[in-house]
């Protein structure tokens, strides 16, 4: 679950404001928090399937007139495979983690995937320092596609 990055607007924030922050934050979704709770999810899909491809202006388009309502959330104390589950079936990348109707964090599709890429890079790099130190000099081949 990432805490860091999570990043949060009120509904009346325009669209086109949310997606320069997400940018800036290098970050898929925007937790759009109410009364200090958990309002809706707006999420860079959001921008191109409810906004762009609607032909809204996202300078007049405020985040409460485009998110998701009401999203899917999950507790802290459930376990990670569970938060996967959820956003593999219902179709989504980002899961919020709330307590007691108060947003804490957030589950993404990126942060399932962070422990994989972590292994594969640390394998990667140990496979070209054992190659480029005199190992077996073997190549990837392309497997031909017909």
């Amino acid at each position: 679950m990432r805490r860091r990055n999570v990043l949060k607007a009120p509904p009346e924030t325009s669209v086109a404001k949310a997606a320069r922050l997400m940018a800036h934050k290098n970050v898929g979704a925007v937790m759009v928090i109410e009364d200090g709770r958990l309002a809706g999810i707006f999420t860079e899909r959001d921008v191109v399937f409810r906004v762009v491809a609607c032909g809204l202006d996202p300078r007049a388009t405020r985040l409460a007139d485009v998110m998701t309502r009401k999203p899917q959330t999950i507790g802290p104390d459930e376990r990670f495979g569970r938060a996967l589950l959820i956003m593999h079936d219902k179709g989504f990348r980002h899961l919020p983690v709330v307590d007691d109707g108060k947003l804490v964090g957030i589950v993404s599709a990126r942060s399932a995937m962070d422990p994989d890429l972590e292994e594969f890079v640390s394998e990667a790099k140990r496979r070209e320092h054992f190659l480029g130190s005199g190992g077996p000099t073997r190549r990837a081949r392309a497997v031909p596609v017909r």
